[in-house]
């Protein structure tokens, strides 16, 4: 029984089809190349942040505006309000509190301040002509 040749012969491409193959085979190389010099930079940023971080120092501190708060208590301040005063609402902007309110009859507004700890405003309101 005859056996059939494992190995059939190619026959050689032309040469504008062998200049071809070439560039393709190079620009394969050169682009797993570049994709493996990427990869490389990738995992090199990854281990330099793993490496820069930081063992357990000390707290950090979160900033909203001008004024820092510690992570590890609440930022303590007292609005020291004049008595009898009655809140009706409060808002915060930035590190500001508005306090509206009325006070003996008439409407009155106290703006304090968290960073100085302090009222620095006092606003009475008043209405008509």
């Amino acid at each position: 029984m005859p056996q059939p040749e494992v190995e059939e012969k190619e026959e050689p491409l032309d040469p504008a089809m062998e200049r071809i193959r070439r560039k393709m085979v190079l620009l394969q190389l050169v682009s797993g190349g570049i994709l493996f010099v990427c990869f490389m930079a990738v995992l090199a940023a990854i281990v330099y942040k793993i490496s820069q971080r930081p063992a357990d120092g000390p707290a950090t501190v979160a900033t909203s505006g001008s004024f820092t708060v510690p992570s590890d208590q609440p930022l303590k301040a007292t609005a020291a309000l004049p008595t009898g005063f009655a809140i009706d609402n409060v808002s915060m902007s930035g590190s500001q509190l508005v306090f509206l309110g009325q006070l003996n009859g008439s409407r009155k507004v106290f703006v304090f301040d968290i960073v100085l700890g302090r009222i620095v405003a006092d606003v009475t309101i008043a209405t008509g002509p």
